[in-house]
Order: C-alpha cells, then structure tokens, then sequence
C-alpha cells in the first residue's frame, strides 16, 4: 500500500492545488497541552490571540462578523471568553455560542469553565435537549446546541437576553442552523444592537457575506457585515493519498494504522469511518492484531466513538495515553468538528460518511453513505495538526479528492421538514415557502411536511396552526408524530406509558450487544420481550430497571442493559411529563391493557405502517416501498402481519426499527384523512 505525498509541507488543504505548497511562516510554535503552561500561558499560544483586538473591534463596528479560522486555531472557546472580557456580559447579558452536536456543546463549555477557574453551571453553563446546566442569574457564557437556541425564540422571539450570538461550525449546515440563520436575520433588522458571529474552518465565506449584508447601494462603506481570516493554524500537517484507489478502506484502514504504529513516532491515531458496525469491526481487528506485535513493541489501544455509544465508554478517548502506549480512536464524523481529542498526530480518512437522509417519493428517512466533501476531508485532516506536527492519509487518490463536493449538502435540503414548518409557523410564519432560508428547500419537501402535520390534526384547512393542538407539538421537545402520542394519550388512559415510551425511544441502545452475542445474552433479552413488539418491550425494561433494579447499575449489568441510557431515560421522563401537566392532559395509566398502548402508538405514527408480504419482506402502506425488519427487533424471528415502525435505517437494505403489531382497522379509524390524501386502499379485514 503506497501514499503519495504531493509538493513538500501541506499544514492545509484547499480547493487550490498552490495551496498545498504553503510554507510554515503562518505556523505557531509548539504548545503542548501536556505540560505545566498555566492557562493564560496555553491560552496566548493560540493562533487567535494575535487577532483577539482586531475581531472585538469588528463586533463592535458591524452587525454580523463572519470568521474563517483553521482546525485547532481557538474559535470555540476563546471568542466567547474574550467578549465577555471586553464587556458584552455586563449587565446581565449573555454571550451565546451554538455548536451543531450536544457532546460539542458539553466539552467546550467544560474546557472554558476549566479556562475561566469557574464552576461549570456558574458563570459558563450549558443547554442541550433534555439537559440544562447554567444559572439564569449568574451565566454570561452559554453555550447550547442551534436546536436549543431557535426553541428559545418561542418564550423570547428577539432573544432580548443575548448581546452576542455565535453559531460555530456553520459550514455544516445543520437543520437548525439554517433555521437560526433566517430567524436572525429577521431579529436583527428589530435589535441593530445584537451582534452576530458566524464561524468555521471551512466556511462558504462569501455566501453567508451576501446573505447577511443588507446595504443596497455601491458604497462599500456602508456594509453591516466583515469577514476577518484569521492567520495561522496550531501545526502543520501531511497530506499522504493512496497512488490507486483500494478496494476495502477498512481493511485499508487497519493496515495503515499499523504501519504507523511500526513506521512513525509516538502519537495518537484517528481513524475515520461511516458507522458502528465497520467501527466495532475495526476496534476489534486491531484489538486481535495486536497480540502478534513484539513484547518489546510499543502497546496499541483501540477505542471506538460513535453517537449511540454508552457515555462511560465515550470519555474513555479523553483520557490520557498510558505510558509506552498509543491510543487509536475510530470514529464516524462526530470526530470531525463537535470533539477534540488530545494527543491525535495521525488521522486516517476513508472518504466516506454516513448521511440521514429524507426522500419525499417513499417518504422515508434513511442513513446513506456517501462521499465527504472537500470541506470535511479539510476538517479531518485539520485533527492531526492540534499538538504537534501530523501527517493526514486519506485513502482515495489526490484526483479523487479534487473530484469531492466543495461542501455537504445542507440539511434542510434532505430532511423531513415536518418540525421545522411546525416551529415556523409556531413563531407567527404562516408562509413558510417564503421564509428567508440562506438555501430553500425543495417544495416537495416542504408538501410533504404539510401533508403529515395536516394529518396529524396541528394544521386546519387553512394551513394555520391548530389550538391547541398545533402550538403544544410545536413546544413538546420531541418530533411531531412523537409529540402526537403523548398529546392523544389521554384518549386511551395511557400517559404513563407513552411518557415510559417515548423516553426509551430517545435515548435508544439500551441493551448492550457484546461483540459477539452469547446465549446469556438473548436470554437476558428474551425475558423482557412480548410478542407485541419493541415498544411495550423496551416499556418492561423500563418499568424493571425502577421497580425490581431499584435504579441499580450492578442490576443492569447483570441483564446486559445499559445504566447511563436507562438513567438518562428517567430524565427525559420526567421533563417530558412537566410539559403533559403543563398542558392538563391527565397522567393515567392503562395498566396492562397493550391495545390501548398501541392503538395510542397508531394515532402518531398512522404514516409508518407496513404489511407483511409472502416472502417475509414488508411493503409500507404509505408508498408501497420494500422495508425489512432490523435484526435487532424482538419481532426479527416472529410472524407480524401488520406492524408501525418508528424509524428507517438504510444500510444493505431499508431496515426498521422499533416496531409494533398492530390492528390494519386501526389505521383507517385513527387517520382517515391521511390515507385518503395518500390515495391508498387498504385491503378489507
């Protein structure tokens, strides 16, 4: 396997092949974050301080400052600090920093409390869905996921707390990104006092420039919006590609990364790759292969990150290296921007990444792999450069890259829009077609929103939101059809189950799979499971996990369940069922009466029903489109005629997830609009 590694020293990439012949005159010295520097000392290294005076002035002077700043150069968790320093907190105001991940949000407002000598909760604090740390009277610094900020808008639509707001990484163009990025173009022509910070390492500069500055005329003079680039990365690193295009990157993958566990100096490794299967598969290859390694070798240490991994597992890579060992992190994007992980001197990319991805002619929402775009490989290799000089390998060909996007889709373009039209319109946009997004959507997109929030009783005839139907989904923190079941539950005398419910749906992977699945293990699962499906079983483990496990972690252990998921679940519970007595509707419960459960689950999820077909397949009764079940449902081995689903994920095919038998009747008695708007004819009964 040979890399090429074209012209000499590449601290970056760009779109301009001269680009990569930079030199190291913009390169700052060496600053290891192992060593005794004091935090001011760490903190006056970074490539940003030099700037710090300039960027103020910016903020004071224009109403949007777009920053454009390396991998690694301090944006995140110095802006914030040197804003409140230069007096934007006085008086009760608030510096806001959104980040597009919860785990993103969490560590760096840790690392800037940590900077600060604070208490996180004090003076930084942070808000993410279902979680909240940070004091409404003391916090200047916040920082929050973009999703948490726009819902903000619904209590205070001009976000009269904020002096400053700063969306960071808004080249990934997540959802709710985009939504804030109209919303604050709105705010701002109400408050010309609030300030707008916009920030990456590969951002679109010019785009964000035109979509922001609001002067008409040719006087430059006149602009309400700069851009400052912002010199100097931390190190240089290496651009190495592969002279032939391989033919497994994971296999790929693992060979590289002994290589230079044979070949290079002490430094950590980070691989990326699409998903938790090629993750795990990789994890343990290495783990396996390192057995064969001399006595005398230095030690390797493999550790996976993924979202849907346990969080005790996740901070693992943020813990030191052990002495004569080196740590080798596989992880899928999430890597990419929302984390830094100390000690990483070598990345290994495979090219590709794994997108949710929505298509309105099946109406289904799927995880697709796809090619990354010039913009992440730029944000990958950016990883190698943070304590010490890297080196990148990407394992596709430099012309390959060249042929790469320039950036990733935005999100709105390939999601399901039906929270975003609800949220709109739960803020006074009744013409959500017309909205100032900095990219529209495609309008079958924006239809088929309509068509399901029709359908589900929160639009009348008119388009309007319903009361108060409409406006409750639009609060409830949870996507609509989800929102609908807890609204309806008190139609079937089941509140407490769908609060049960709909928290173990948000939290996912409760039971731990090991590597390789033992009988002790189907058996553990086996005595909560009903023949009902996946929801009224993750409901038993739920109500086990209270009652019997008296909340124990050395219970779940024993049963193969995750404790952090199933704790973070009673959380998510709890906050769920202050929004159902909010809204008055009664917290009853239904005992063991399954109908009512799933005849409640129809009311909300009528759209993801399914029929099985004579070869075991499914077909969706919405678009008649081939589904299968996910092996890891209860109901994989099991005969289940008709089944609603609460997701699909595409990987060798469209499998779904959490199912639940149902009752055909039940979906013409509980949506008959929706299915006459479909045009379906569901067989008689």
């Amino acid at each position: 396997m040979a890399f090429w590694k074209p012209g000499t020293v590449a601290p970056g990439i760009s779109v301009d092949r001269e680009a990569e012949k930079e030199t190291n005159e913009n390169l700052v010295t060496f600053v290891n974050y192992d060593t005794n520097l004091s935090i001011q000392q760490q903190r006056k290294g970074l490539p940003i301080f030099k700037s710090r005076d300039q960027i103020l002035y910016l903020v004071e002077q224009y109403q949007t400052t777009i920053i454009v700043g390396q991998t690694g150069c301090g944006k995140s968790t110095q802006l914030p600090q040197y804003l409140h320093e230069a007096g934007w907190t006085v008086g009760g105001r608030i510096v806001a920093c959104t980040q597009p991940r919860r785990v993103a949000a969490v560590t760096v407002a840790d690392r800037v409390a940590s900077e600060m000598n604070v208490k996180l909760g004090n003076e930084v604090g942070y808000s993410i869905r279902f979680e909240e740390c940070y004091d409404p009277n003391l916090t200047s610094i916040k920082y929050m996921t973009d999703g948490m900020l726009f819902r903000e808008t619904f209590l205070d639509p001009l976000l009269t707390q904020y002096s400053v707001i700063m969306i960071d990484e808004a080249h990934e163009r997540s959802l709710y990104t985009d939504l804030l990025l109209g919303i604050l173009k709105k705010i701002q022509k109400r408050r010309p006092e609030l300030r707008l910070i916009i920030s990456s390492a590969t951002l679109d500069a010019e785009a964000f420039y035109e979509f922001y500055n609001t002067n008409t005329t040719n006087d430059s003079t006149k602009d309400n919006v700069s851009i400052i680039s912002l010199e100097g990365r931390m190190f240089p690193v290496d651009i190495h590609y592969l002279e032939e295009p391989c033919q497994d990157y994971v296999e790929t993958a693992i060979q590289t990364a002994f290589d230079i566990h044979v070949k290079e100096p002490p430094g950590d490794i980070l691989i990326f790759l699409t998903g938790r299967d090629e993750i795990d598969k990789t994890v343990g290859e290495i783990f396996q292969r390192a057995t064969t390694l001399p006595r005398s070798a230095m030690k390797i240490k493999p550790l996976p990150i993924y979202a849907g991994l346990p969080s005790e597992q996740q901070l693992e890579i943020f813990e030191q290296t052990p002495q004569n060992t080196r740590k080798v992190v596989v992880a899928t994007n999430i890597a990419e921007a929302s984390i830094t992980i100390g000690g990483i001197v070598y990345v290994i990319d495979c090219g590709f990444v794994k997108l949710r991805a929505y298509n309105p002619k099946t109406g289904m929402e799927s995880l697709t792999v796809v090619p990354i775009s010039k913009a992440s490989a730029q944000q990958r290799a950016g990883r190698a450069g943070r304590v010490m000089p890297g080196k990148a390998y990407r394992l596709y060909t430099e012309d390959s890259f060249y042929k790469l996007r320039d950036a990733s889709i935005p999100e709105i373009q390939r999601s399901n829009l039906a929270q975003v039209v609800l949220h709109l319109k739960a803020l006074g946009i009744d013409n959500v077609l017309r909205f100032d997004f900095m990219t529209p959507p495609p309008a079958e997109l924006m239809i088929r929103a309509l068509e399901l929030l029709y359908s589900l009783k929160a639009l009348d005839d008119y388009g309007r939101l319903t009361m108060p139907l409409g406006m409750q989904l639009a609060e409830f923190p949870v996507d609509p059809m989800l929102g609908k079941i807890l609204l309806d539950s008190y139609k079937y005398q089941c509140a407490e189950e769908m609060l049960t419910i709909a928290a173990m749906i948000s939290v996912q992977n409760v039971f731990v799979t090991p590597s390789s699945p033992s009988a002790e293990f189907e058996e553990e699962k086996r005595k909560f499971a009903v023949e009902e499906g996946d929801h009224i079983t993750s409901l038993n483990v739920f109500n086990a996990f209270v009652t019997r496990g008296k909340k124990s972690a050395r219970w779940c252990h024993q049963r193969y369940l995750n404790f952090r998921a199933l704790s973070r679940a009673l959380s998510i519970r709890e906050q769920l069922k202050k929004y159902l007595v909010r809204f008055d509707v009664p917290i009853e419960s239904c005992g063991n009466d399954t109908v009512k459960i799933r005849k409640c689950l129809v009311s909300g999820y009528f759209a993801h029903a399914a029929k099985m077909q004579s070869d075991g397949s499914f077909r969706s009764v919405r678009d008649n489109v081939e589904l299968h079940v996910h092996p890891s449902s209860i109901l994989f081995t099991r005969n289940a005629p008709w089944v609603i689903f609460h997701e699909v994920v595409s990987t060798t095919k469209a499998f779904m997830r959490e199912l639940t038998i149902i009752d055909p009747a039940w979906l013409t008695e509980l949506a008959p609009h929706f299915y006459e708007i479909r045009k379906t004819s569901l067989p008689a009964h």
